[in-house]
């Protein structure tokens, strides 16, 4: 993962908004949850909802589908594991270096 990237994304999931949405869909599951729901979930206004959740679009964390007459949001869980992965592979490489330990 470039650095860029990651920056991008843990700049979006840090307004507090953005990540209890982004929670709620990890949580739901690979069917997502309708814009509707997360609404009555989140207690916010629709025009609110869909400025958080461009934001999560744009950094590649969440998908949109259209099922019928609804809109369905999904948690893209390869990025997901892709930003934390590049978090944890880098976990205490300086530390083990210094030390003399084979990371």
């Amino acid at each position: 993962m470039k650095l860029e990237t990651a920056a991008q994304q843990l700049s979006s999931l840090g307004n507090p908004i953005r990540l209890k949405l982004y929670r709620a869909l990890v949580r739901a599951g690979e069917d997502g949850v309708s814009c509707g729901t997360l609404q009555d979930k989140l207690g916010i206004a629709a025009s609110t909802l869909s400025h958080h959740i461009r934001h999560l679009i744009d950094a590649g964390l969440i998908r949109q589908e259209r099922q019928g007459t609804k809109l369905f949001c999904c948690a893209n869980y390869p990025s997901m594991q892709a930003l934390v992965g590049y978090l944890v592979d880098e976990c205490c490489l300086d530390s083990c270096a210094r030390d003399g330990k084979a990371a």
